[in-house]
């Protein structure tokens, strides 16, 4: 499965682009401010049906525009598939998928698997925990509806739950056979989430250590470990523990929203001892991780963004993961970079089945 072109108008910094893409590497080169990261966040959103950068589509609009439209063609099996987003402000934005609108996004998430590495995914490392689940839910949901549904299930039950723990509050009385009803949804679900991302996590430790190891040379040792309550308890005793807490706070203060992933290196956590080319290293590495599981899961190799993936790293760490993404392993790859030095040797390595392109305020030329 491939993109097989993009057609992109009034998305962010760019008026408008239509390009065609090489099945294997495609290569954007330009300043920084220019708009190439722009163009790998629209292929972003052709799989998604959101920006990966901003969840407010208002932000995504061209400045002094109404609207953006996204279009896309895949390829795959030799068929094609067609995918097309339109924005305008102030209404709600239609997804098409072979000219039929979608009633649900979340019936699309999963056809076109994609992988993006950014230098914003320094965040799973120096942000809170709320960034770290995202991350979680986003690989697992691209496979796994049934897990999107027991999410979208678990967080409307939660907000109903704090909702009448506040009701409670402000009317000083409490009727604990109501909060029982919201508790026992939560355990249904949450127990379900719970049992797929510690699955998630197991599954692809041994090979992101790999991946580290590899790019690292073999001189450190990473950890990864999916922390959570429900690991050494279940969810039904600790809500019953924790219920007069809850009414004393006004909010669900125990479940699956509190879980974490501890991101060590060695025995301490990378945002406190890491470099700046450590921890590029450690993201790298585990977004290579998410896209075997990917690929595993779904029995097609996703499609990876890698958006100027070799700032902060060294020449080693830098060759070895050139040698990485130009394997065989891989499917189309697009890159971005303010180097020529290191897109050329890129070239070099991938032959002849290649683009690039210039991209300068917002324009991209071949």
């Amino acid at each position: 499965m491939y993109l097989q072109s993009l057609s992109v108008l009034d998305y962010k910094n760019i008026e408008s682009a239509e390009i065609e893409f090489s099945s294997k590497l495609n290569c954007f080169l330009g300043d920084n401010g220019a708009g190439k990261t722009n163009i790998l966040d629209s292929i972003y959103y052709l799989s998604f049906t959101k920006s990966f950068f901003n969840a407010v589509d208002t932000l995504n609009v061209r400045y002094g525009c109404e609207m953006f439209g996204l279009k896309g063609t895949y390829h795959n099996n030799n068929e094609s598939d067609h995918v097309a987003v339109g924005y305008k402000l102030n209404q709600k934005k239609q997804v098409k998928r072979n000219k039929k609108a979608y009633k649900r996004f979340s019936d699309h998430i999963g056809l076109y698997p994609l992988v993006m590495v950014s230098p914003s995914d320094t965040s799973l490392i120096i942000g809170g925990s709320d960034e770290r689940r995202k991350f979680l839910d986003g690989v697992i949901s691209q496979f796994d509806t049934g897990y999107l549904n027991a999410l979208l299930r678990y967080n409307r039950v939660l907000q109903q739950r704090n909702n009448l723990l506040k009701k409670f509050a402000d009317e000083n009385r409490f009727d604990e056979d109501t909060l029982s009803i919201y508790d026992v949804q939560l355990c249904e679900y949450g127990n379900f989430i719970h049992k797929k991302r510690k699955g998630f996590v197991e599954a692809i430790i041994e090979v992101f250590q790999e991946f580290y190891q590899y790019i690292s040379g073999g001189q450190e040792k990473v950890v990864l470990e999916y922390q959570s309550t429900l690991s050494d308890s279940n969810l039904d005793e600790e809500l019953e523990k924790n219920r007069k807490k809850d009414r004393l706070i006004q909010h669900t203060s125990i479940g699956i929203h509190r879980d974490d992933l501890l991101l060590n290196l060695g025995d301490y956590p990378m945002k406190k001892v890491g470099s700046q080319g450590q921890t590029k290293t450690y993201l790298v590495a585990l977004k290579l991780a998410q896209f075997e599981y990917l690929k595993n899961a779904s029995g097609i190799k996703p499609i990876l963004l890698l958006d100027d993936v070799f700032d902060k790293l060294d020449t080693n760490r830098v060759e070895k993961i050139v040698q990485l993404v130009t394997d065989d392993k891989f499917g189309q790859i697009f890159m971005t970079d303010t180097n020529r030095e290191h897109l050329e040797h890129i070239v070099e390595k991938v032959g002849s089945d290649y683009h690039i392109f210039r991209v300068e305020n917002g324009e991209v030329k071949k």
